[in-house]
């Protein structure tokens, strides 16, 4: 059984981590277990950049974003000398199981940590979810709404001035802040990585919206999404699509990249709940000594997925819901 467990937050912030560590440490504590935090996510692991955490450590952390232990991206986590360093920090740190919060390459970390000797559990935090076998990370639902609310607020503008705004949010490899977002959001059209387009579709489309009345457009662009008909030579997807509709002269047109603004901001009450959930089953999984698993929420309830799994291809991003944007944007 577990009594020091460590943690660490990995790759990009996502929010809801504040409150998957509070979580963590007072699940810990309940279950006289002591937590350790590991701060720089795996840099920290390699260089042994710990420190104890109890629960008036983690005190007024549940609404704030980002994380307390902070993130990195580390190089050194994929050569032998750093997961010699890191496996040595673990055994020098008394350290007997780590809960890792992160995308997937912060769980793909977390599955070498466990079939290397190290008991390992995963939370997927990640505001892409493109985490496969989870229908939802930490993180999600927050830039979701604050996709929405800043599409709420330009479209206040393309109203207002009769112009196409193509907006562009993060998703490199999965579109599903794109679509799930521009449903919500009201966009006219959304681009996303797994369904490409050519540009010229995307201007018929703003022209077909003008010849039914329609004097604005919203499109919405994951950073992903290549064109299918033009190289992006450079630029941006986002670039690439307002400048074609600027060449062609169907809508004046602006460009807004949302980028890094989607990842802070106080985590909605749902990433809050989440995080709780997924914390208090990863410290229960290590108490029964149960390890080499992410919590993944399955139908409306936290499961232990094996980390073998991660290999599965994640199909959060539903075609039908495409087609229902399309159905409802004009």
């Amino acid at each position: 059984m577990a009594k020091r467990i460590g943690l660490l937050t990995s790759g990009g912030d996502a929010p809801g981590m504040n409150a998957a560590i509070r979580g963590i440490v007072r699940m810990a504590t309940e279950r006289g277990m002591q937590a350790v935090g590991i701060r720089r996510g795996y840099a920290g692991l390699i260089e042994g950049d710990v420190e104890p955490l109890d629960n008036r450590a983690v005190g007024g952390i549940i609404e704030r974003g980002g994380t307390i232990l902070r993130s990195s991206r580390s190089a050194d986590f994929r050569t032998d000398d750093g997961q010699r360093r890191a496996l040595a920090t673990v055994d020098e740190q008394g350290i007997d199981a780590l809960i890792v919060i992160g995308g997937n390459g912060s769980l793909a970390g977390a599955r070498w940590l466990d079939a290397n000797g190290v008991p390992t559990v995963g939370i997927p935090a990640s505001i892409d979810n493109d985490v496969p076998n989870t229908a939802m990370s930490i993180g999600v639902d927050t830039a979701l709404n604050t996709v929405v609310e800043c599409l709420n607020r330009i479209r206040d503008t393309a109203v207002a001035h009769e112009r196409a705004f193509v907006v562009e949010v993060m998703g490199r490899h999965s579109g599903f802040i794109a679509l799930t977002g521009g449903l919500a959001g009201g966009a006219e059209i959304v681009l996303l990585p797994e369904f490409p387009v050519s540009l010229s579709d995307v201007a018929e489309r703003v022209l077909a919206g003008v010849k039914l009345g329609k004097r604005h457009s919203i499109i919405v662009v994951a950073e992903g999404f290549v064109p299918s008909d033009e190289p992006l030579e450079g630029r941006s997807p986002a670039q690439a699509v307002a400048n074609h509709l600027e060449k062609i002269g169907t809508l004046e047109t602006r460009l807004t990249i949302l980028g890094h603004l989607l990842r802070g901001g106080s985590p909605s009450a749902f990433d809050r709940v989440l995080a709780n959930r997924m914390a208090e089953a990863a410290v229960r999984w290590l108490d029964d000594e149960r390890r080499g698993v992410m919590a993944g929420w399955v139908g409306g309830a936290v499961e232990a997925v094996p980390f073998e799994r991660l290999d599965e291809p994640c199909r959060n991003v539903d075609p039908d819901v495409l087609r229902l944007t399309d159905a409802v944007a004009h």
